[in-house]
């Protein structure tokens, strides 16, 4: 069964969607001629051909669709020569026809089986169901990982998602391919925004090493044993008693060169010395001293020259830095160094002129070493730095694979339960898809075990009869059928034997593809599927027939009807669309109707409002009388300006037919100009006993000239003392024009 249909885009149907939710067994569809109902029943017929409208089948089960318009009319009479025979199951062989009911009940036993199957599946909408559950699963995922991947904007880490990160679906497909795979080395987060910077920053370039610093000399001089060693004159010789007495052979060794320079005088008495003083002066300050004094001065020079020397190495690294090395704290070093090394140096400058004074110097080895450190750890940083430029690629996926693989343990419990659900969900999904496939199929085999039972036991001359039985029963005695020489079609004879298509008239054509169409709904234009369960459309069967026909159209259809609500029909829904408001009267009466339709009951206007059709809903009859709906028409405000003369000239028919005793054509009498033109057209097809109701002249009138239609109609009424009667049937707008006026 049909549960709703969407229109749009097709023939007078607009882009704006036209939706019938809610259909039910029995749907009746009002409309005039033009609004839109034959495109309805095509769509039914074969929606394929529609592909912007959609046809929601109950349970996702489509059934044969049977629609009876003009279409099937053209089809299966205009163009052929000969009506196509209908098989009908024979009633003779009651074995056969009860395996055919019993495999027929197993079809509908499956077929609801799999309907509620596919009800749990995916919901009487296609968007519920496991399904549904599913889906919502797995948004409630994708919009938890997009939420994550949010904190992250703006930060180079963000790189790490290139690919990803343009839609919340790319995202969510790559978090679970990586839950898969991804094996990485977990990393806290600084960690990683520190390394993005570099790795995912501006490609970077291979860095100089920090020149390192050689102390090994310098540090050499800490240990030289002159330090440690005094150094003074012979100790043998006659002044070396009183030197030693004093101490003071820094102080000889000074005034020395005065007495050296003073031609032997002494620089202290101004007296001249001996010979021997002289020599023994000579000979205290021996060539053992000479040498300890010449080391003391060599340690100075090279002490102050190693000391520049690494002074000058430690500035050109702070001049031109390495971003990767510590430059403040190498500074500080600097300092401390510096602080030292100036201290040794007056260290042995003192030595220089105190010789005989031991020295220990200010070591410098833990400053060094700490220099060295600041140099090491920096040069081990761009050692990984430029190994990083050199194999940039590889530390680029490398690092992905990191970033990657924090996401996943910061979603790690919120991936654990959506898994543990999809799971549960995905194998619900598939044990039902595979019943629903299994049933499928052993309704396929009880199917093809129906066509062969039908081919045993089917004709068409059961066809052939009862419609030669209805016609002549209806006073069609004029013609019949009768089976062609091959004996699977029909052919139209007169009495006489000879061809009677040709000179059918409309009302006899109309009458008789109903009655084909009629008992094509219980069998079928092959030798099997009259079994098969289907829905049923009739557009406006009662076009160019009478009024006694009509009646047994609408009976003829009604009888479906019973059938239907009694559920012992193939049958299964029936749409009815007309726009004759007698037939929809008679169609449409239920005595067990009150003011709201029936469970199993829809009704529906569709109407062509300027150039669009649309179609209303409504929860009960909307056809009271005919009468009433035609008065409806004009009450609307948005009434269409295609159909309003057709209408106005129907309710004059109507009203004063029955009341009689009027010539209204002499009421044009009473107009002048223009209002009289529009009178006279107005009233006459009244009593016109060539008017039907599908005989409607359609003529498309401006807003202006809906509006003088409207006031001659009223005056109509004024001028014939019926203009109660126009006010009554006005009801509130009349009122509300009233007003307007009054204003």
């Amino acid at each position: 069964m049909i549960e709703s249909i969407l229109i749009q885009g097709a023939a007078s149907f607009g882009n704006e969607p036209q939706r019938l939710d809610g259909l039910s067994q029995l749907n009746f569809m009002f409309g005039s001629n033009g609004a839109g109902k034959t495109t309805i029943s095509r769509i039914i017929a074969d929606e394929v051909t529609f592909p912007s409208c959609t046809v929601s089948w109950k349970g996702g089960t489509k059934l044969e669709s049977l629609v009876y318009n003009h279409d099937f009319v053209e089809r299966n009479f205009h163009q052929v020569a000969e009506l196509k025979g209908v098989f009908t199951l024979g009633e003779q062989q009651k074995e056969t026809l009860d395996q055919i009911a019993a495999a027929r009940a197993k079809v509908d036993e499956l077929t609801q089986e799999v309907a509620k199957l596919t009800g749990n599946l995916q919901g009487a909408d296609g968007h519920g169901g496991k399904r549904g559950e599913l889906t919502v699963l797995e948004n409630a995922f994708k919009e938890k990982a997009w939420t994550y991947k949010q904190k992250f904007e703006g930060k180079n880490i963000q790189t790490a998602f290139k690919g990803s990160m343009g839609s919340k679906d790319s995202f969510k497909t790559k978090v679970l391919q990586e839950q898969g795979s991804n094996k990485a080395t977990i990393l806290p987060l600084d960690e990683l925004e520190k390394k993005s910077a570099s790795i995912f920053g501006q490609t970077p370039t291979t860095e100089s090493m920090v020149t390192a610093i050689d102390a090994t000399s310098l540090l050499a001089h800490e240990s030289n044993p002159i330090l440690k060693k005094r150094v003074i004159g012979k100790e043998d010789v006659d002044i070396a008693a009183m030197i030693k007495k004093l101490g003071n052979s820094d102080w000889v060794r000074t005034g020395r060169t005065y007495y050296d320079v003073n031609d032997k005088i002494c620089p202290f008495c101004q007296q001249e010395t001996s010979e021997a003083f002289a020599k023994s002066l000579n000979d205290y300050f021996d060539e053992t001293f000479i040498a300890n004094s010449r080391a003391i001065d060599d340690l100075a020079m090279n002490y102050t020259t190693d000391s520049e020397r690494i002074r000058q190495q430690i500035v050109s690294v702070i001049t031109s830095p390495s971003h990767f090395l510590d430059a403040e704290k190498l500074r500080s070093e600097k300092e401390l160094l510096d602080t030292k090394l100036n201290l040794n140096i007056q260290k042995i400058s003192e030595k220089k002129k105190e010789a005989s004074q031991l020295v220990e110097l200010e070591s410098i080895v833990n400053v060094v070493n700490a220099i060295k450190s600041l140099i090491d750890d920096a040069n081990q940083k761009i050692t990984e730095h430029n190994k990083m430029v050199a194999n940039l690629d590889a530390e680029r996926r490398a690092l992905t694979s990191q970033v990657w693989r924090f996401v996943l343990e910061e979603l790690k419990a919120d991936l654990a339960t959506y898994t543990s659900k999809k799971s549960g969900l995905n194998s619900a999904i598939s044990s039902m898809g595979q019943q629903i496939r299994d049933k499928g199929t052993e309704k396929a085999q009880k199917q093809a075990e129906i066509r062969a039972l039908e081919k045993q036991t089917t004709s068409v001359q059961p066809t052939i009869d009862a419609i030669n039985a209805l016609l002549l029963s209806f006073g069609f005695q004029s013609f019949k059928l009768a089976p062609s020489p091959a004996g699977t079609s029909y052919k139209l004879i007169r009495q006489d034997g000879s061809d009677a298509k040709a000179t059918l008239s409309e009302g006899e054509k109309t009458f008789l593809t109903f009655l084909y169409f009629y008992h094509l709904l219980k069998g079928s234009l092959s030798e099997s599927g009259m079994t098969e369960n289907r829905i049923v459309v009739f557009d406006d069967p009662v076009s160019s027939l009478d009024s006694e026909i009509l009646f047994i159209v609408s009976s003829l259809i009604k009888g479906l009807f019973d059938e239907v609500r009694a559920g012992n029909s193939r049958i299964k829904q029936i749409f009815v669309l007309t726009h004759n408001v007698y037939f929809h009267k008679e169609i449409s009466y239920n005595q067990k109707r009150k003011d709201k339709a029936l469970k199993e009951e829809t009704f529906w206007v569709v109407r062509k409002r300027d150039a669009f059709s649309t179609i209303d809903p409504h929860d009960s009859n909307p056809i009271k009388t005919s009468y009433d709906l035609l008065w409806d028409e004009v009450r609307r405000a948005d009434r269409s300006k295609l159909t309003i003369q057709n209408t106005l000239r129907r309710i004059l028919e109507n009203y004063f037919k029955i009341l009689g005793g009027i010539d209204l054509h002499k009421l044009s009498e009473k107009f002048e100009g223009k209002e009289k033109a529009i009178c006279s057209s107005l009233i006459s097809w009244i009593n016109d006993g060539s008017h039907f109701a599908h005989d409607d002249l359609y003529v498309s009138l401006d807003d202006a000239q809906v509006e003088t239609c409207l006031k001659v109609f009223e005056d109509i009424f004024k001028k014939s003392d019926h203009h109660a009667h126009y006010k009554m049937m006005m009801g509130d707008a009349y009122a509300d024009a009233a007003g307007v006026e009054a204003v």
